[in-house]
């Protein structure tokens, strides 16, 4: 996922069962289709070493997609593009060398990346996208929040683990009698600011009007304690909320956020007026970060997810052509900012203000005295009730400026602080 403020047991209809009979097999028709095991394996190679961080335009990329493509055949699910390969989507990129310039030069450097696609065709008229990223930063790349020498950065959570729910859901449903076409989508670019994803919609195989609805998964393999899940986009369909609360099993507490733009794929197919729904289970101290290791997720919280988006994809199956509507985009309203408080958010925090999972070393935050489950409620003069009103507040600040800044800390208790940025 790119960093927020760069941009930011059921039967169902057909008399199908989706139901989980143990926690190492999900079973479909009574039939086993796939295990966690091949999860774990798609996840533990995404993920390792030799992909050196899977950054777009690099070797590491290009063995990332090799290793999709692969698997999407041993599936037989074909590729869906005109290339000499027929799984990639090949795209460039002018990547400006002086970060001042209104636009690149000829002379700037051109990255070349591929997204991995592939159509399964059920002769439907309509298509519902399944996509997820799969590049990462490489040795840190611009959006790292690591500040020592350069050291890998293999992106398990982000985004192996939503590339290996994409496989795993392309495995389950490839065999039912579907009424919709299913087009798997791993994209590259991302984290450069949706590279891919803004090419797909601008060359995509299948007409734009016939996209039924795109389900995006970015970061979805570290499912809390609380069992939280984040769902992006449910305001651009009026389906979304009755359909996403109709699915009791596995349980989820959920965190809905109505907008279709946001910080990952799906925004692209929102702004071509395609709804969305986006799955996140939340930011955590290793985003971005060396650390970011297959050994730290949550299996059984992933087979949860995969389940669920699975049961959801089923049940909107038959539900025909759904309607779009647009959302109140508050994302594209923040202002540009020149401070930052050196906080990672709680994004899947529901209450008022804005909680700090983590604090960064020497920043104005840590400096200040800020800790982790700190909820900022107040910066300056300005009320914070949520993460937006918090971005709004850091246009409002100069860097070497001080405030005063409130949190509440434990039972509640507000505690107030010098902050210089």
């Amino acid at each position: 996922m790119i960093n927020l403020s760069k941009l930011i047991v059921i039967t169902l209809i057909l008399g199908l069962c989706a139901c989980k009979t143990s926690k190492n097999v999900i079973q479909i028709k009574s039939a086993d289709i796939t295990t966690m095991d091949q999860v774990k394996a798609d996840i533990r190679f995404l993920a390792s070493d030799e992909l050196e961080g899977r950054e777009v335009g690099t070797e590491g990329e290009r063995k990332a997609a090799s290793y999709i493509a692969q698997r999407l055949t041993d599936l037989g699910i074909p590729g869906a593009t005109l290339s000499d390969n027929p799984y990639y989507q090949y795209f460039e990129k002018r990547v400006k060398s002086n970060p001042h310039a209104l636009e690149a030069s000829p002379d700037d450097k051109v990255v070349s990346g591929r997204n991995v696609v592939a159509f399964d065709d059920n002769g439907s008229k309509y298509t519902i996208a399944i996509g997820a990223h799969y590049d990462h930063l490489g040795y840190g790349a611009e959006g790292s929040l690591y500040t020592g020498p350069p050291a890998l950065h293999n992106g398990a959570d982000d985004n192996a683990s939503g590339v290996s729910a994409m496989l795993a859901i392309a495995e389950y449903l490839k065999d039912l009698p579907l009424n919709s076409n299913l087009l798997f989508i791993a994209f590259s670019g991302e984290e450069k600011g949706l590279w891919g994803s803004n090419y797909f919609v601008d060359h995509s195989p299948t007409k734009l009007e016939d996209y039924n609805f795109m389900i995006n998964m970015d970061m979805i393999g570290r499912l809390n304690e609380d069992r939280q899940l984040a769902i992006y986009g449910t305001g651009t369909s009026p389906v979304w909320d009755n359909m996403i609360e109709s699915i009791k099993q596995p349980y989820f507490k959920f965190k809905k956020e109505a907008s279709g733009v946001g910080p990952s794929d799906h925004t692209s197919f929102y702004l071509e007026d395609i709804p969305v729904l986006q799955f996140f289970t939340g930011q955590h101290e290793d985003y971005h970060r060396p650390t970011d290791d297959h050994e730290k997720l949550n299996y059984e919280g992933l087979e949860d997810v995969i389940e669920y988006i699975t049961t959801l994809i089923i049940k909107t199956d038959n539900t025909g052509k759904i309607k779009f509507t647009k959302t109140v985009d508050e994302s594209q309203e923040v202002p540009d900012f020149k401070v930052t408080l050196g906080v990672i958010p709680d994004y899947l925090f529901d209450g008022r203000g804005m909680r700090i999972d983590g604090v960064r070393e020497n920043r104005p935050a840590a400096n200040a005295g800020l800790e982790k489950g700190d909820v900022v409620i107040q910066m300056g003069d300005l009320e914070i009730v949520d993460m937006m009103s918090y971005m709004k507040a850091l246009g409002a600040f100069e860097k070497g400026q001080t405030i005063k800044i409130k949190v509440k800390r434990d039972d509640d208790k507000v505690v107030e602080k010098d902050l210089t940025f």
